[in-house]
């Protein structure tokens, strides 16, 4: 043995001796020695990596910014423009005659209501049919008539003024076509082509004159019709209610306010400039608060964001007043007081509805909740309910309440995670001292989340104001002010939003136009509006945690 393991031993000396060649690096190491060589560490690079997201948010945030800026701001050249050329072909002084006449028309309406409320009291009132009760109203016909027929002369007289103001704000539009094909023909080479282009100046002093020659007939004429209307007073019947009797006095007394303002319409006709410039404020506030939203108009175009405003504010309320109950509410009782099984079925299904399109929610208000609504409005035992019964099924209260259930997976889930954050050691402090469970969380897990439940409060608010298809597919879509005179009823009136003017609009404008400009400061209102109620939040939470410590 000993002399095998002698040879075994020397054969393998005097053999040469074979070594493992080195294994070839991973691409790790080769990605680490690469990073030490730029003076990088694995942890450098994950940081950045991260960190990267806050850079590309930052980005995305100022080119959006940029892009609103950029695109929204040229719509107050613009529109200082137009209200400069409403000025300069008189449709400015013939709309002080038109506001004259639409006032009168107001009347008018009033009295057609007042008609109604009569008609009603006598078939329901007095037991009279239909034909009984029009004959009794046969003097009060009489005099309505007589009271909207004074206003057919100043009509007249607004449809001659109308044709002239628009006659002249064609050609003007007309010579600026002519401009600018003769800039595009000389921008082309085509000297000879763009000489035959033949422009007329619009000299607006000579255009003017006919229309300001009708101030003597404008004046005549409403004198007539201020004695015309008031002699028409006389002759007003005596209404068959004492309700209806202060209705009617409430009449004369609004005709008595208009007659009275008629001398004022004059003085603005007489003192009226074409001249004047339009002033950068007036080109400013006619967007803040104007209160029409009218485009494509062969008139005078406005763009004033007040009733989309007001709707998107109408329509966040009535939201926010259902769903904050709602997902507050449910997240206490799904935190504090639900069993294990109540958890597993009730936190699924309202996270659930987060996951349904929007348009589907819209759909949903279209065709069953809208008709539902109104359905449920004609039962004689709802009808103390403000603006019951009513017949727009598309209105504030049917988008409302859609977006209500938007938002209510938003406030319940933040608000769950606030209630989650409230260290148990207060719970069972509470317990400790003797308080019940609704103490403990009326007095102690409320008050220590409520930072976190305003915030969930502000991002429903936020979800609820940016949402785009339900209001335009359920809100009803009529660009104007409610009429809040109506009281509580004003939630049943349909209403248009910033966001639902947008989705509306934008993919029907020229690019660049007015028209397409509004739309944009309209998006630049909404971002400032965002900003706005992320700064009320940051300041409401750190308020609450100051006064806490």
């Amino acid at each position: 043995m000993r002399g095998a393991l002698g040879v075994f031993v020397a054969e393998s000396m005097s053999e040469p001796t074979t070594t493992a060649a080195p294994a070839a690096p991973s691409g790790f190491a080769i990605q680490k020695k690469r990073l030490r060589l730029l003076g990088l560490t694995v942890d450098d690079t994950i940081k950045a990596f991260f960190g990267g997201n806050a850079i590309v948010a930052i980005v995305v945030l100022t080119l959006i910014t940029f892009f609103l800026m950029r695109e929204g701001l040229g719509f107050f050249a613009q529109n200082n423009q137009s209200l400069q050329v409403y000025r300069q072909a008189g449709l400015e002084y013939v709309d002080f005659i038109r506001a004259q006449v639409d006032d009168h028309t107001a009347l008018t309406r009033y009295l057609s209501d007042l008609r109604l409320r009569q008609l009603t009291a006598l078939t329901e009132g007095r037991k009279l049919s239909l034909d009984e009760a029009n004959a009794a109203l046969a003097k009060f016909d009489e005099f309505s008539d007589t009271f909207s027929g004074t206003v057919d002369p100043m009509r007249s007289l607004l449809s001659d003024l109308t044709e002239q103001a628009t006659a002249i704000k064609t050609k003007f539009i007309v010579s600026g076509d002519k401009k600018e094909e003769r800039a595009q023909l000389l921008a082309e080479g085509k000297t000879a082509e763009a000489a035959a282009v033949k422009i007329e100046e619009t000299d607006f002093a000579a255009e003017l004159k006919p229309l300001l020659a009708t101030l003597p007939a404008f004046k005549e004429a409403n004198r007539e019709f201020s004695r015309a209307l008031t002699a028409s007073l006389a002759g007003a019947p005596v209404p068959p209610t004492a309700e209806l009797v202060a209705r009617m006095e409430r009449l004369k007394q609004l005709t008595r306010d208009y007659l009275a303002s008629l001398p004022s319409v004059e003085r603005s006709l007489e003192t009226w400039d074409y001249t004047r410039p339009i002033p950068a404020w007036k080109t400013v506030s006619s967007f803040v608060f104007g209160r029409q939203w009218l485009t494509a108009s062969f008139w005078q175009d406005w763009y004033g964001v007040i009733p989309l405003f007001v709707g998107s504010l109408m329509v966040s309320i009535v939201a926010l007043t259902l769903a904050v109950p709602l997902g507050v509410g449910a997240a206490i009782y799904i935190n504090q007081i639900a069993s294990l099984r109540e958890q597993r079925v009730i936190k699924p299904c309202i996270e659930f509805i987060s996951a349904i399109p929007s348009v589907v929610l819209g759909f949903f208000g279209i065709a069953v909740l809208g008709q539902a609504l109104r359905a449920l409005s004609q039962f004689s035992w709802l009808s103390w309910v403000p603006g019951f019964p009513y017949s727009e099924r598309l209105n504030i209260l049917t988008a409302g309440c859609l977006l209500a259930l938007i938002a209510v997976p938003t406030i319940f889930t933040l608000a769950e995670d606030a209630l989650n954050n409230v260290p148990r050691a207060l719970k069972e402090a509470s317990f400790a001292l003797g308080a019940s469970r609704l103490q403990t969380i009326v007095r102690i897990i409320v008050p220590a989340s409520l930072s976190g439940i305003i915030s969930a409060v502000l991002l429903g608010l936020g979800r609820v104001v940016g949402e785009t298809m339900v209001v335009l597919l359920c809100a009803g879509n009529r660009i104007a002010i409610p009429d809040f005179t109506d009281g509580l009823s004003v939630v049943t009136q349909p209403v248009h939003t910033m966001t639902g003017i947008i989705a509306q609009e934008m993919g029907e404008v020229v690019r660049g136009s007015i028209h397409y400009r509004a739309l944009f400061v309209v998006g630049l209102v909404l971002f400032v509006l965002s900003l706005m109620i992320n700064y009320a939040a940051q300041k409401i939470v750190r308020k609450y945690r100051i006064s806490i410590g």
